[in-house]
């Protein structure tokens, strides 16, 4: 071992070497033990070690810098138990020391060494084996092998990640916000602390006055924050001085951030540096170790075999033979020793002291980038060897321990999100990439089953593991868990177990997640291979099935799981349709749930085919009529009925809707043309919608925005009349009636009525113009965005305060869009949506509507405006007619010969509609009947609209067909019997 720097080297059990050329003293001094040395810590003239047979020792400079005795004062450290060391490290008056089985203890510094240091076993850690530990000045941090992480200590600065205010702790307190996220290291600075994941993921928190936490500011934290600059460096080792840090990256590169004044970041400068920045000098050399003292800093190049130090240099702590600083990395030159041939095993570095160990090099040893972590200090994780030693045990005593493992590691949501990980993908885990091998994952259950493991695994998961997950967590990689959970709950169907219970408690455990997190989940199932992002909708489509079923009868807390197992199946079904439908709607549907189930569950459509949505909504508003239609007959109120002129349709209708008693519109609408007397069964009705319709877009402009490319409409936010509540009953009495009716509207405001954020893709179909312009905007070359000279405000309106003082730039621009598209959906016009949604809701006094999903809703609406005539055909019927018959193969023959548009009005002349509902024409069942005219080519085709008839004379030839027929659809409105 080569040791410089401030200390009494003679009771160490060295000599300080004179320069025989100068006569000045070397600061590097070889120190040689009959046990190789593997770790030390040294602060505050304390230097603990370790023997590589697990024995350790301590050596106490006392308080004049110099021994008052001649003879060596280093002591052994004797743990109870016979325990040997695994590791140590030093705070300002204590010493932790890790046994090779966990164990804590922990011993206070005296005025002087006793003879023998004893240790104290810290009791609260019992129960956890303890894999990694590192103290602060005056707290300390704690790594447990199932990925659980404890601090205690002082918290003056947020040191211990406990909250603000937090107060200091005595004893270990488990840090929860980091819960889940697999810990590969953790270091503490003076009053400082970080954490790396095995990902590479970085958080630091505790005190940050001089940016020693690279957040990019000095403000303290108070729980761990994730350090977005170190995001993809592939950051494996981290080291903590008193006010600076250094991070070593995989691929040998040297970040070092915080306090600078001394030169220990090495940027050939004093400044302090509050983000993570690389230190050029040591670019390219490929370093394997960094260790960082309290004001200097050490790097090792295994390349070329040595030791660069930068940082304070006041007590020769950087091995120049001087006590001057160093801003940028210089060579150490540790003396040649004629006997040996060394290589450096390890560096460390004290409050003022360095250290390099060494042992003689190989012939075959090759120099390479070894992180300094040994395979013992890792969190466990569950790997081919383990499950072949699962597999392997027979006994019963090694059966228990095999339950002991597995109760341990599938309860642990940290070992089972550092299990699976992709070679080096999972260096890159992001929104998108969760860094799984889902293949494995897959595998691993599927041997589990096999050798039966599973209801173990599965018993353990749904006990301990699903309770116990991090409702925020920082990074992506605590969220692995719930892509590799559905793969064991798959398996368990598959042995027809019930899957219930624990997919609740995983639906629940995503559910309770904050929005960012489920943000991220649902990034990671967009991304995730179909076939195992089926496997995520079908457990949860099953669960949701085999709890539907029980619903008879069930307590509350079934109910409770049901409506957890059908909102993630929802969150999937969106998740599904904006990747593009990557699996079948069917996927998601539940087959023949019980009518009365139906009605509790409206806020699921996506669980329903569309046939089924249809016919719910169909009875609801059927039963609501008859119930009030009874209610009416027995109380003598008049039914609710409008009486229209033909002429004035638009402004009378708008009139009686004012006088109406809404508790009418749940009754079933009739409706009379003034002069054109007749009974309406529903083809009335549905010329009254077809033509209001058009009539009101007509005069749109004069109530309503139309946009000249899309033909579509949206409210004037300036606008205040009562026409928006009107049209809003008309859309209502339309769905109720079950008409068909296009009002011009675009899907936004279907979205807006089943409260779902309309997206720029809405804008696009309102505004094609204005939605192309944002597009542009967020399509734009960053360095062109400020070029457009935009700033946050729209026809004078500020979308945020101060939007006109507030410049679009390639960073704020998606904001900009967010802020743009809520203005024209929402803002501007919420007192008419409001109108309009009250009218609606009056309209449709059934709530079933919510069934349908936004697409959906307008298509019930709207119907179809691309029909499959051939369907006319097949789903006719005849009355007095075969369809063998000459007349009918002649009406054919003119029907195929007319365009689309003389198609639609002969629709509207026998149904009253130029349009069919979502169905299509196959539910739409025409009858051609032959009224047995005597003369028939003296008359014309007759329809009965409201039984869908249409009485069609034997005419002698197919031209007198043709032009009658075509004068018939030409002048339909007002024409025939009803």
């Amino acid at each position: 071992m080569y040791c410089w720097g401030k200390a009494s080297w003679t009771e160490f059990g060295i000599t300080p070497k004179k320069d025989v050329n100068n006569g000045e003293k070397q600061y590097l001094n070889p120190f040689f033990s009959q046990k190789k040395i593997v770790r030390i810590a040294c602060k505050c003239g304390i230097v603990a070690l370790v023997k590589e047979n697990g024995n350790g020792w301590v050596w106490m400079e006392d308080e004049s810098g110099r021994q008052k005795k001649p003879q060596r004062k280093i002591k052994e450290l004797i743990l109870a138990d016979e325990e040997k060391v695994h590791t140590l490290d030093c705070g300002k008056s204590y010493i932790l020391v890790l046994s090779t089985t966990g164990k804590m203890f922990q011993w206070i510094i005296q005025s002087e060494l006793p003879e023998v240091v004893r240790p104290k076993l810290m009791q609260t850690l019992c129960a956890t084996g303890i894999i990694q530990v590192a103290c602060g000045n005056r707290h300390s941090l704690a790594l447990s092998k199932d990925g659980q992480l404890f601090t205690w200590g002082q918290n003056t600065n947020g040191q211990l990640g406990l909250g603000k205010g937090g107060p200091s702790k005595p004893s270990p307190q488990p840090l929860k916000s980091l819960s889940g996220i697999p810990l590969a290291q953790i270091a503490a600075g003076g009053d400082h602390s970080f954490a790396v994941s095995l990902s590479g993921a970085v958080f630091g928190w505790g005190r940050n006055h001089e940016g020693q936490l690279g957040l990019g500011n000095t403000t303290d934290r108070y729980q761990p924050t994730h350090v977005r600059a170190l995001e993809f460096k592939n950051t494996g080792f981290i080291s903590c001085g008193e006010e600076h840090t250094s991070i070593l990256t995989k691929d040998g590169l040297v970040y070092t951030f915080g306090a600078g004044r001394f030169g220990q970041l090495g940027h050939n400068s004093t400044r302090n540096e509050v983000r993570p920045r690389l230190v050029a000098e040591l670019w390219g050399k490929q370093v394997s170790q960094i260790a960082c003292g309290s004001y200097h800093t050490l790097a090792f190049i295994p390349s070329s075999g040595k030791v660069y130090s930068f940082g304070r240099g006041e007590h020769g702590q950087l091995g120049n033979k001087k006590t001057i600083n160093h801003i940028i990395p210089l060579p150490v030159k540790l003396p040649s020793e004629k006997r040996y041939s060394l290589v450096v095993d390890r560096i460390f570095a004290g409050e003022i002291q360095s250290f390099v160990l060494c042992s003689e090099k190989q012939d075959s040893q090759a120099s390479e980038i070894v992180i300094p972590l040994k395979p013992g200090k890792r969190i466990a994780r569950i790997d081919n060897s383990l499950m072949k030693k699962w597999i392997a045990r027979s006994d019963p005593k090694s059966r228990n321990i095999t339950k002991t493992e597995i109760t341990t590691l599938f309860s642990s949501p940290a070992c089972l999100n550092a299990s699976f990980l992709s070679n080096n993908e999972h260096f890159r885990t992001t929104n998108e990439i969760a860094g799984l091998n889902m293949t494995s994952v897959r595998e691993l259950f599927k041997t589990l089953s096999e050798h039966g493991l599973l209801f173990q695994v599965a018993t353990a998961v749904q006990k301990n593991l699903l309770p116990s997950l991090n409702r925020a967590p920082a990074v992506g990689e605590a969220l692995r868990v719930f892509l590799i959970l559905p793969e064991l709950i798959a398996i368990l169907y598959t042995l027809d177990r019930s899957i219930a219970d624990i997919t609740a408690a995983l639906a629940c455990a995503i559910i309770i997640q904050k929005p960012r997190s489920r943000s991220l989940l649902k990034s990671f199932w967009m991304k995730l291979p179909v076939t195992f992002f089926e496997r995520v909708v079908q457990i949860h489509h099953d669960a949701s099935n085999e709890l539907i079923l029980k619903q008879s009868g069930v307590s509350s807390a079934e109910e409770s799981k049901l409506h957890m197992t059908l909102y993630v199946l929802r969150l999937l079904y969106n998740v599904n349709t904006k990747a593009g439908d990557r699996i079948p709607k069917s996927k998601f549907y539940i087959e023949n749930i019980p009518l009365e189930c139906v009605y509790s569950l409206p806020m699921y459509p996506c669980i329903l085919d569309m046939k089924t949505k249809q016919h719910v909504f169909r009875a609801d508003c059927e039963k609501l009529s008859h119930i009030n239609d009874i209610s009416c007959l027995q109380n003598n109120q008049q039914r609710h009925h409008l009486l229209i002129n033909r002429d004035t349709i638009l402004r009378d209708t708008l009139l009686l809707l004012k006088q109406i008693d809404p508790i009418q519109y749940q009754w079933q609408l009739k409706v009379t043309f003034l002069n054109e007397p007749g009974e309406d069964a529903g083809g009335v009705q549905r010329e009254f919608f077809s033509v209001i319709t058009r009539e009101l877009y007509k005069s749109a402009q004069e109530e309503f925005k139309l946009d000249e490319k899309s033909g579509l409409l949206w409210f004037i936010s300036e606008n205040h009349s009562e026409v928006y509540h009107s049209v809003g009953v008309l859309c209502g009495m339309a769905l109720y009636n079950h008409c068909v009716a296009d009002f011009h509207f675009p899907l936004a405001l279907f979205k807006k009525l089943l409260k779902e954020k309309p997206t720029l893709e809405d804008l696009n179909e309102l505004c094609p113009t204005e939605g192309g312009n944002l597009q542009k905007i967020l399509d734009e070359d960053e360095d062109c965005v400020e070029d457009l000279y935009l700033d946050f405000t729209i026809q004078e309106h500020e979308l945020v305060p101060n939007g006109k003082d507030i410049a679009v730039t390639k960073y704020n621009r998606k904001q900009y869009v967010d802020e743009y598209l809520d203005f024209v959906f929402n803002t501007s016009v919420k007192k008419q949506f409001e109108d309009f949604k009250e009218g609606f809701s009056k309209g449709c006094p059934s709530t079933m509507w919510r069934l349908f999903l936004p697409n959906e809703l307008m298509a019930v609406l709207y119907g179809k405006h691309i029909i499959d005539w051939t369907e006319l055909e097949k789903n006719a019927r005849y009355d007095g007619y075969e369809p063998t018959d000459q007349t009918i193969m002649n009406f054919w023959t003119v029907f195929y010969e007319l365009n689309e548009e003389k198609k639609k009005r002969f629709l509207a002349f026998l149904t009253g509609s130029d349009r069919v509902s979502v169905g299509g024409l196959r539910t739409c069942r025409i009858i051609i009947k032959d009224n047995g005219h005597q003369n028939p080519d003296d008359y014309f085709p007759d329809p009965c609209t409201c039984f869908l008839v249409l009485n069609l004379p034997n005419y002698s030839s197919i031209d007198i067909l043709r032009e009658k027929l075509l004068h018939a659809i030409t002048y339909h409105e007002g024409f025939g019997t009803w």
